[in-house]
């Protein structure tokens, strides 16, 4: 499908916004500027708002379905504090009624992670809502390896009377499992130098060696000072690459953070504190951030916020003094830079996919909606 968008306000976050036009052809963006002439469906967006679909690094949508109860729920296989092998797409739910309400806040892609149960919970991949096939919806997967550490992990298996039952068991456990898996790197590249065919195929020890490889990232949830700084311990000892999910603290080593060079995804943002590891959270946290130069993404944690209200969620920092600028970016680039999905996604710019929403005011207004929604230039939602 060829399409022109014509007068509209753009916010291509690649540069300062502009009344102008956006032509898509086959799925990208063909050309964007002033005054465009092409002779295909037009859409007039006079007094309108232009923006990337936003991309949510770190969400359950689909795992823990809308309107389900909590015993079938699918997103946490809390039978074991290791479980590398398990896959979220597996248990992606693609009539969950969250899907469409998440196309109708502006988000078009996301990374989908089983929760935080376990210490090692799994395979997470990212997602474009393009399809009501998770097949076809898959744009990497495995994306990352989901980990978690503090009071999660900690509860849940304390309850069964097994470790970890402390911060001192939740390194540890991780630790003995990344030694297995150097070893079991080791012994299959002895049998492959040998010219043999290695037949030993373990599925838990396969996914981290592609973390251990550099091909995949440890998404490690990590909300308090102190498990940040295990989490970014065990990824030097270890030699692996690392992004932290909520880092609620962070804002208390940000120079530290920056220093290391570690991507962070922070969120939520706003809520009740419900539990000891949030007691320290603050509505700054996404300013000083951004005044310390990390790449920072936003999560909602849906269902914990729906992903429908992640404009009104994200901009509720404006009121603590973030830059309007910085959370934008937050909400699309830099996602996509989390993602390494930089040069497909995240702003309006040549050659890029045409996913794209118009917004009937800034996303930051509380009466805004998001009218249009294309990925890959097909209308996936509309009002």
């Amino acid at each position: 499908m060829n399409l022109l968008i014509k007068n509209v306000n753009i916010y291509s976050i690649s540069s300062e916004p502009f009344v102008g036009d956006v032509y898509i052809e086959n799925g990208k963006i063909e050309k964007v500027g002033k005054d465009l002439k092409y002779d295909v469906e037009t859409i007039d967006a006079t007094g309108k708002f232009l923006l990337p679909g936003f991309v949510d690094p770190h969400s359950h949508i689909g795992l823990f379905e809308e309107g389900v109860d909590g015993i079938h729920q699918d997103g946490n296989e809390m039978t074991d504090p290791v479980t590398p092998q398990v896959r979220a797409i597996d248990a992606f739910v693609t009539n969950d009624p969250s899907i469409k309400r998440a196309l109708a806040g502006g988000v078009t892609t996301v990374m989908i992670v089983p929760g935080s149960g376990n210490l090692i919970g799994g395979q997470g991949a990212i997602i474009k809502f393009r399809s009501n096939i998770i097949d076809e919806m898959i744009v990497k997967e495995p994306a990352g390896l989901k980990m978690a550490l503090g009071e999660n992990p900690k509860r849940v298996y304390n309850s069964k009377n097994k470790m970890p039952s402390t911060r001192l068991g939740n390194a540890a456990v991780i630790r003995e499992y990344f030694i297995k898996v150097r070893n079991y790197i080791n012994k299959k590249e002895e049998v492959i130098k040998e010219g043999k065919i290695f037949k030993d195929i373990d599925i838990k020890m396969e996914i981290g060696e592609k973390v251990l490889k550099r091909e995949i990232p440890a998404r490690i949830h990590a909300h308090r000072k102190d498990d940040i700084l295990t989490a970014i311990r065990l990824s030097e000892e270890f030699d692996f690459d690392l992004v932290i999910e909520h880092a609620t603290e962070s804002y208390k080593i940000a120079d530290y953070i920056a220093k290391k060079k570690i991507p962070v995804i922070l969120g939520p943002l706003f809520g009740f504190r419900t539990k000891l590891e949030l007691k320290d959270m603050t509505y700054e946290s996404v300013k000083i951030i951004n005044e310390n130069n990390i790449l920072a993404g936003i999560m909602c944690d849906h269902p914990v916020i729906h992903l429908e209200h992640a404009n009104i969620h994200a901009g509720t920092a404006l009121r603590y003094g973030a830059n309007e600028e910085d959370i934008l970016k937050m909400l699309t680039i830099n996602g996509a830079k989390i993602l390494k999905l930089e040069d497909k996604i995240g702003t309006i710019e040549e050659g890029k996919d045409a996913d794209i929403v118009i917004w009937s005011h800034h996303p930051f207004d509380l009466r805004a909606k998001a009218e249009k929604v294309f990925i890959e230039g097909k209308k996936v939602f509309e009002i």
